[in-house]
């Protein structure tokens, strides 16, 4: 969807090939059912040189569409001949144009994604999608619960969300440990999409804490500011009803909350 403003609201942007041949305009809320025919979204990230906005989807595999909008087109389903099952973030190098993404498993689809931290399922991976010659590659395989990308501002590496372990991994894209991966920090809470921030650092949305108890002040952690250094510096709280999948901030000092519970999406003013 596209927010024109307050007077024109929102209107629709982009939708799988597969929106239109499944008759998905009808369909009324997603049910896991629709989802896998109609798509899920998880990850958009605009390449800001072409005006593409890269998709992830969970069902559709990774996606483009031009900066008019419409029928997006399928990029990617499958890498090193293993099938797309959850794909989730997405992240682009914008000086090279190479677009880094997540496979959350190998073996459960999103509408199991509880599966997927119960048992402690590694089957996820980190790839590079290169849009001059099309070509995927997997850049590590075996990770617990893929979930968000950010590329580093620097360009060096890229920090990806481990949503069950609570954690967020760092792998090096350029220098002197590239190929390689290690831990970045540890969490409070179960992370979905990571996104950079405006002082060189990241924000995390937290979908729910590590520790999370059903009772008490409705209040819980719902993002985190990480430093470049993986260090954490500043805590976003909110009701309980606010579980937000993604905290994007902007220069004018807002930040944007998405979330997939409530009906639309937050705004509020940064420190």
């Amino acid at each position: 969807m596209r927010w024109n403003g307050e007077a024109a609201g929102w209107s629709t942007y982009t939708y799988s090939p597969s929106y239109t041949n499944n008759k998905c305009a009808a369909s009324t809320l997603p049910t896991v059912q629709t989802e896998s025919k109609c798509g899920r979204s998880l990850g958009l990230r605009f390449h800001f040189k072409t005006g593409n906005l890269y998709i992830a989807d969970a069902y559709m595999g990774l996606m483009r569409v031009g900066p008019g909008g419409g029928e997006a087109t399928v990029l990617a389903t499958k890498a090193d001949g293993v099938p797309l099952r959850f794909t989730n973030g997405v992240d682009i190098d914008q000086v090279t144009g190479d677009v880094y993404f997540t496979d959350s498993s190998m073996n459960y689809q999103r509408s199991q994604h509880e599966q997927v931290t119960a048992t402690k399922d590694s089957t996820g991976r980190l790839m590079k999608y290169d849009p001059r010659t099309n070509q995927v590659t997997v850049l590590q395989s075996n990770i617990t619960y893929p979930n968000g990308v950010a590329i580093s501002a620097d360009r060096t590496h890229l920090i990806v969300a481990l949503t069950g372990p609570c954690k967020l991994m760092r792998y090096w894209i350029r220098g002197p440990k590239v190929g390689k991966s290690e831990p970045f920090v540890d969490l409070p809470g179960y992370p979905d999409n990571v996104r950079p921030d405006v002082k060189g650092g990241y924000w995390v949305a937290l979908h729910r804490e590590k520790y999370e108890l059903p009772f008490g002040p409705d209040n819980h952690l719902v993002a985190m500011r990480v430093s470049a250094g993986g260090k954490l510096v500043q805590q976003m709280r909110g009701p309980k009803s606010l579980r937000p999948t993604e905290v994007m901030e902007r220069k004018d000092g807002k930040i944007y909350m998405g979330n997939v519970e409530l009906p639309y999406v937050g705004v509020v003013k940064s420190i």
